[in-house]
């Protein structure tokens, strides 16, 4: 009886071990990118499906620049998420061929976000504070 409970309490010590070998790299590795990623969501609606969540990072030293000048996303209703640590106010806009879809509000020293509905194209994302896109605050946004 007592080497069944020595035994059964080494393997219970084991476990912990065999569950973090099972898990992810924690690493941050992704160094600075100049396309940002998407995540599939499934919004569960009954329009567009599953869509996506971009995320974009303004300038954090007050340059008008977004860290990002272009981005991927699925067709559906994408999420819009914008990062703006500095206390210059920043937003994101999506644009199509006939005009703005929508986007965040503006927001300084934090993050905001805002959902559209995209089908699959190219559209423009950009800054619509005034002079902030004419500055450069602007990119493309691939949706497949």
């Amino acid at each position: 009886m007592k080497t069944k409970l020595a035994v059964t309490f080494a393997l219970l010590a084991l476990v912990p071990f065999g569950l973090a070998a099972c898990g992810g790299d924690d690493d941050d590795d992704d160094a600075a990118t100049e396309t940002t990623t998407t995540e599939e969501t499934d919004t569960g609606g009954e329009e567009g499906g599953a869509g996506s969540t971009v995320s974009f990072t303004a300038n954090p030293d007050g340059e008008l620049a977004f860290e990002e000048d272009s981005a991927e996303a699925t067709a559906g209703a994408v999420t819009i998420e914008l990062t703006n640590d500095s206390a210059v106010p920043h937003d994101v806009q999506i644009e199509g061929p006939d005009g703005d879809i929508g986007g965040t509000d503006e927001t300084t020293g934090g993050s905001v976000t805002g959902e559209v509905e995209l089908e699959p194209g190219e559209y423009t994302f950009y800054c619509s504070v005034p002079g902030h896109r004419e500055a450069g605050m602007e990119g493309t946004l691939t949706v497949e």
